[in-house]
């Protein structure tokens, strides 16, 4: 990772680029905390660490931290440095005080009640020592008895034989990370801003989604081998855990797009965050109010601008400095989907868009929804708007993918550049997609609803005059074989007439 050694390259989530080395023929340098939440069930605990003893991994190169979670008696581990959760209960608080109290370069999460390969360990940090943004998936078989060989549970099964062991999965690789057995460095994990302490269920997909928005790669390996005894929570009460997951899913995992069916509730995290610069109140107001009233309601604003110069003091109330300012954050005080701040965001994380939008312009009712269809057609990292001339060059708006700018971020190079070799990139017309000048925007106020209607019904429009096209165009080709020259004529000028229509 350091001198002058490139740093491999991994497009999307094809980590088919990277060359671990064998296992038992190269040479480990990194630290690794293995961190294990634990609650009672000593015995079972006493065989894990058993198996922790035996790795090929350098022992001085482990330490093993084991977060107590409320057990009584408190656990006495051998072997390990004990923690005793004080700040809330379950499981994302056992693995969040685990994670502040490890001092390893890379931290590995275990549960409680696996038995490991001896080279499991080794297994793990091999990529570690390759690219600083893997998250390692070990592989978890359930036995009823130690000694079993298992299998593996039948969704992981189906999830790697159908992405080719996750190299396919783009932006869903994360679904697959366990907290049973999956390591990750220690800085990444803190740039993805640790466990969510509220979850005692599902922290491992909240976090998996965040370390995806952080630039994460997901590499499944077969190699780290582990076996649970019994079944998982999933496999005896799979409705269940179900029903509980998802209703703190919905708010906090915006890509798990079929548990925001609803067509008008706010979520915690929105799905695009839109920046915009402050201008004159009306211009601003403007371009905020077409965002809010999107046809992809799920989308929030955050407004820049000097809003640390406003004082509570004494003031012209009609003269004052900053006046647009002020009506500003007044217009929009309550409204929970407007933040204010002093300079552009760098990312939009933990949301997995971004739209940077120049002052003045505004989206059209199905902006939104269609800049991020497009970008999700091929997984674009970037997605560029062309919108005007200026004498500093093109004005532009820019969709950004917060997984491919994170992950650039960790490489030495042009973010642009860098984005666009592993993510791709793309310019597309303003024109086109309905981004125009505010002034020149249609006024969403007073129905909204009416105004996301008549988006839809111009799409529709649109589609029935592109299917008019292609059948006319079947009939001038069917009439250019024939003497009929006048009627192809006709019918070639009602084409540009319906193409310049739609």
């Amino acid at each position: 990772m350091s001198g002058t050694t490139r740093v491999p390259r991994v497009r999307h989530n094809d980590y088919g680029s990277l060359e671990p080395p064998e296992l038992g023929a190269w040479r480990p340098e990194l630290t690794v905390s293995v961190v294990i939440p634990a609650r009672g069930r000593p015995a079972d605990l006493e065989r894990t660490m058993a198996s922790l003893a035996a790795q090929t991994y350098p022992a001085e190169l482990v330490e093993v931290v084991v977060a107590d979670d409320g057990s009584e008696p408190p656990l006495d581990v051998p072997g390990a440095r004990v923690v005793r959760v004080t700040e809330g209960w379950g499981r994302g608080a056992a693995r969040e005080a685990g994670r502040l109290a490890a001092t390893g370069d890379v931290v590995h999460w275990l549960d409680s009640d696996m038995i490991l390969a001896d080279d499991h360990v080794e297994a793990h940090m091999r990529w570690h020592h390759l690219v600083d943004h893997a998250v390692v998936i070990g592989e978890t078989r359930f036995v009823d008895a130690p000694g079993e060989e298992g299998a593996p549970s039948a969704y992981t099964t189906r999830t790697l034989e159908s992405t080719r062991m996750l190299k396919d999965a783009g932006s869903s690789a994360y679904l697959l990370h366990t907290g049973a057995s999956s390591s990750v460095r220690a800085d990444l994990l803190r740039a993805a801003g640790g466990v969510d302490t509220r979850l005692n269920m599902a922290e491992d997909t909240e976090l998996g989604y965040r370390l995806a928005q952080a630039g994460a790669v997901f590499i499944p390996e077969p190699a780290a081998r582990g076996w649970h005894v019994g079944p998982s929570t999933v496999m005896r009460r799979e409705q269940d855990v179900h029903r509980h997951n998802w209703s703190y899913l919905g708010d906090l995992v915006p890509d798990l797009r079929w548990l925001r069916g609803h067509p008008r509730r706010h979520w915690l995290v929105p799905y695009v965050r839109v920046v915009v610069p402050v201008t004159t109140y009306e211009e601003t107001r403007g371009a905020v109010d077409a965002i809010l009233a999107s046809t992809l309601t799920d989308a929030a604003v955050t407004i820049v601008g000097p809003w640390g110069e406003l004082t509570d003091g004494r003031r012209a109330c009609l003269d004052e400095p900053l006046l647009d300012a002020r009506l500003l954050t007044h217009l929009y005080r309550h409204e929970p989907r407007v933040s204010f701040a002093g300079e552009e965001p760098l990312s939009a994380a933990p949301a997995p868009f971004l739209l940077r939008l120049p002052a003045g312009w505004a989206p059209g009712a199905d902006t939104l929804s269609r800049l991020v269809r497009q970008a999700d057609a091929d997984l674009l990292g970037l997605v560029c708007v062309a919108l005007a001339e200026s004498p500093e060059g093109v004005v532009a708006a820019r969709l950004e993918r917060t997984a491919a700018f994170s992950r650039a971020a960790r490489l030495n190079g042009v973010a642009d550049d860098l984005v666009d070799e592993m993510f791709g990139s793309l310019w597309v017309s303003g024109g086109e997609y309905g981004l125009v000048p505010v002034a020149e925007a249609e006024s969403p106020a007073g129905d909204a609803a009416r105004w996301r209607a008549l988006a839809g019904d111009r799409l529709a429009e649109v589609k029935r005059l592109r299917g008019e096209v292609e059948r006319l165009s079947a009939e001038v080709e069917r009439l250019s074989a024939g003497p009929a020259a006048e009627e192809e004529g006709r019918l070639t000028s009602l084409i540009r007439h319906l193409r310049s229509a739609g």
